[in-house]
């Protein structure tokens, strides 16, 4: 087959794949708008907002195209989750081609603001710059394979300055059901309606600023998932064979004790000072897949024990669990640590590989962002954000689907869609005026 005829076939299934996306729209009018903005998130180009996009789809009628798209993403009342549930069904299936799926992974992604109108934009972590700064945060639940992943649930992190305050909620349209909640309980409540929706479940993986959260881990555990999170060193946990002393001998007036104790000498430790006083044969050299230029391994031990947040306001001590631990050569201290619910029968290689399947996630957002422009919308309001965030994994995963269709050998930097030829005589907003002399060079992804 050539290129010609690959290209022919990726259009005719990506047309197929809109029109089952457009199932969840709920008008017909909608289905032009969704494939021409589909089209433009998954066409190359340097930016991904409204206006180029609609100078790359229909190059004749960029005006009339992005007044449409930007009623399409930022006023039609559509729908997220639905779109996300066919997203969801259809990407599935071209992954589970590959393998069955391992792992729910849960995660939040930031994208820098300049200014401070945009919906739930404030000065706090940003993963991409790696610091406090002014960002939007979003929460996301992503399942994975083997081979690859896509998320299929996404939210703004509202933060408690912005879901107090009625004004700015009111200028950004956030819904009235929306109130303050922590990313470890929109991340739950993204887990518990993964479940409802009858998706196969995994081990669900996600970093310490989720496994560090208790009731996190007690939710994960209600609801019947099995996980490995990373927490912090200075998380405090029963050593091996140790646990909470039993409820006082009752002296025969009052209530009887009912809480297990600590005493001097007999209390918890911190994951790091634990993970220190291991002899030298705990540790093991484990690889765990092949990096781009040698095998991914480092230096690990993985022992039983039981957390101890609080559990002195317990009637029983928590249950055992595994606590992972990374402590690479060269360093001067452990680097890494996760607690785990898999069985305990499980082998250490097999903890590290399902602890390390998180790196999947960090390639979604790189191609989220980079390739699909997930962070590019321009807009300021809740519903905006969110249907662009939908538009885009809807996007990529179509791009998933269509790469589970190459063997591995075959490179994967073909376009999967043609772009149209851009009108000469177009400029966007905010070019410079046109020159008396012809242009040697047409710069068509000039951000807005």
């Amino acid at each position: 087959m050539d290129l010609q005829d690959g290209i022919e076939t990726s259009e005719s299934r990506f047309a197929a794949y809109v029109e089952t996306l457009a199932s969840a729209l709920g008008h017909a009018d909608r289905v032009a708008p969704l494939k021409a903005y589909c089209t433009g998130l998954l066409l190359p180009g340097e930016r991904k907002s409204v206006e180029p996009m609609a100078a790359r789809v229909e190059p004749g009628r960029v005006q009339a195209a992005h007044q449409s798209l930007h009623h399409f993403v930022a006023k039609a009342d559509w729908s997220d989750d639905a779109v996300l549930g066919v997203v969801r069904a259809q990407a599935l299936a071209a992954l589970e081609r590959q393998g069955p799926l391992r792992a729910w992974i849960v995660d939040d992604t930031g994208f820098p603001k300049k200014g401070k109108h945009s919906v739930g934009v404030a000065r706090q972590y940003c993963g991409q710059l790696g610091k406090q700064d002014n960002c939007q945060v979003a929460v996301s639940l992503s399942v994975a394979t083997g081979q690859a992943s896509l998320p299929i649930a996404y939210q703004l992190y509202l933060p408690e300055s912005w879901a107090n305050d009625a004004d700015r909620r009111a200028k950004a349209g956030v819904p009235e059901d929306v109130v303050f909640r922590t990313k470890p309980e929109i991340a739950l409540a993204q887990i518990r309606a993964a479940l409802e929706a009858g998706v196969s479940p995994g081990v669900v993986l996600a970093d310490a600023g989720y496994g560090n959260d208790t009731s996190f881990r007690t939710g994960l555990t209600e609801m019947g998932l099995t996980y490995v999170v990373g927490v912090q060193s200075s998380i405090r946990l029963w050593p091996p064979d140790t646990q909470p002393l039993p409820p006082k001998p009752w002296s025969g007036r009052g209530r009887p004790p009912s809480l297990v104790r600590r005493q001097p000498g007999h209390a918890p430790v911190s994951a790091k000072e634990l993970a220190q006083a291991l002899p030298e044969d705990a540790w093991r050299r484990v690889t765990w897949r092949e990096g781009s230029k040698a095998p991914l391994a480092s230096r690990f031990a993985a022992i039983r024990v039981r957390p101890a947040h609080r559990d002195y306001w317990r009637s029983a001590p928590r249950a055992e669990q595994w606590f992972l631990i990374e402590w690479p050569h060269g360093e001067v201290e452990p680097t890494k640590y996760w607690l785990s619910t898999l069985p305990e029968n499980t082998g250490l290689a097999d903890l590290v590989d399902q602890a390390k399947l998180r790196w999947r996630i960090e390639r979604d957002y790189q191609e989220l962002k980079q390739e699909i422009g997930l962070g590019h919308y321009e807009g300021r309001g809740w519903r905006g954000f969110h249907h662009h965030a939908t538009l885009a994994i809807a996007a990529y995963g179509f791009l998933v689907s269509e790469r589970s269709l190459i063997p591995p050998s075959a490179p994967h930097s073909k376009p999967f869609l043609k772009a149209p030829a851009l009108s000469e005589d177009y400029r966007s907003r905010g070019a410079a005026a046109a020159s008396p002399t012809p242009r040697r060079q047409f710069h068509r992804h000039h951000p807005d």
